[in-house]
């Protein structure tokens, strides 16, 4: 694979408006299958690194729970370790170079950090298993774990993952990015463009954290939303956003001009016209919406279900300890009102 290295794209080269400072790693080869997927992470590579830290870091918790004979959910661990290896896939390979110069190309690493990673990242529940971690107490030893409860606790926390905040900033991703010059400034250096790739895995980690609701978020402890989030929030949330992505992905497949100048003018010898691959892209952004959805609507459900087995199982154990007490309440009350119909003998 020919690249240029720690230098921006010269003209006849790139794309002259896509001038890159900073140490950035840029594709000439024309785009296979292999070269696309094969693992070479930037001179810098911030996002695979974040990735191995957060794989180091949860490692290291699931060492400490099992030195104090505590169980932890392979299912859990099983899906930190899908959510590290899709930030790895799409951030330590070609991916992250390709898109660079391909509009297709960068949506597919776009959608993958928002919608995909940190379904899996959520699933795995960090929060859950570093609050276990932590040491518990009154004195000194408890106070990390009791400044993060407080964090969780905190009104600022609550404002952030309320529903219409997480709405609004998982929607902007989209709009107040590729509708603005934003994108072209960002991607105009590498510091910019992993700020981007960052904040698109923090926002979809905080849109995602707070519908599936597998750790303790503030959404648990505000009163405004107690009494509706248990099965009617994260749905509405779900299906809210859709239509946004939806249409947001027709736009840039209908449009006619360039939304972005970054990619305004193609490479040499590829044989790709920048306008078709905006159309590309548009139509990866329509339908990457799908299996993300569909997954987060399967756990939902099967979170739903193993709730009301609960449920019912307490009920029982109720019933078979203290009687079926709800049963004898309505047998007397019939009771009452035959008493009552019946009148003064």
């Amino acid at each position: 694979m020919q690249l240029l290295s720690g230098m921006p794209p010269m003209p006849g080269m790139g794309n002259p408006h896509a001038v890159m400072a900073g140490p950035m790693w840029m594709p000439t080869a024309p785009p296979t299958v292999a070269n696309v997927l094969a693992w070479h992470p930037q001179p810098i590579p911030v996002l695979p690194v974040l990735a191995v830290v957060l794989l180091l870091g949860y490692g290291a918790g699931l060492l400490v729970l099992r030195r104090r004979g505590v169980a932890w959910p392979v299912g859990r661990t099983l899906m930190w370790l899908v959510g590290v290896a899709s930030i790895l896939f799409v951030t330590g390979t070609g991916i992250d170079g390709y898109g660079m110069e391909l509009f297709s190309i960068h949506m597919v690493q776009h959608m993958a950090l928002n919608m995909l990673c940190p379904v899996f990242l959520v699933l795995g529940a960090p929060i859950t298993l570093l609050l276990r971690v932590l040491p518990a107490g009154h004195g000194r030893r408890g106070t990390v774990r009791r400044g993060l409860l407080r964090v969780l606790h905190s009104v600022p926390a609550s404002i952030l993952t309320h529903p219409v905040v997480t709405f609004a900033l998982f929607v902007m991703s989209l709009y107040g990015l590729y509708f603005t010059p934003a994108f072209d400034y960002l991607m105009g250096t590498w510091w910019g463009h992993n700020i981007m790739l960052i904040h698109f895995l923090m926002i979809g980690f905080l849109y995602f954290w707070g519908i599936l609701g597998v750790d303790p978020s503030p959404r648990q402890t505000g009163r405004g939303l107690r009494g509706i989030s248990g099965e009617v929030v994260p749905v509405l949330e779900l299906a809210a956003t859709t239509p946004f992505h939806a249409f947001f992905g027709v736009v840039v497949m209908m449009s006619t001009t360039l939304l972005v100048h970054f990619y305004a003018t193609p490479m040499p010898g590829w044989n790709i016209m920048p306008l078709a691959d905006q159309g590309t892209g548009g139509g990866i952004a329509w339908g990457f919406t799908e299996f993300p959805t569909l997954l987060v609507l399967g756990v939902l459900v099967s979170k739903w279900q193993r709730s009301d087995a609960r449920k019912t199982a307490a009920a029982e154990r109720r019933a078979a300890r203290v009687g079926d007490v709800d049963l004898e309440d309505y047998n007397s009350y019939l009771q009452r009102l035959a008493s009552r119909d019946k009148g003064p003998q």
